[in-house]
């Protein structure tokens, strides 16, 4: 990592330090995000659905393909 790399991780984590409330709010959008990909994960290996659908679905989201 370069000596910039540093400097700026350095000076996000005291705003972090200095700022718990944005901390929360982008462990909440975190949270968001881990819960959408967990509803797609499970549309995308539902074999009930058609396989081409959910190939497609995976292909749009540069997501590994299922196969059955």
């Amino acid at each position: 990592m370069a000596d910039h790399d540093l400097a700026y991780a350095a000076a996000l984590a005291t705003q972090l330090r200095d700022r718990p409330d944005v901390l929360r709010a982008a462990e909440d959008e975190l949270q968001k995000l881990r819960q959408s990909m967990a509803t797609i994960s499970r549309f995308i290996n539902n074999p009930h659905i058609a396989l081409d659908i959910r190939q497609g679905l995976a292909r749009d989201l540069q997501l590994p393909e299922p196969t059955t």
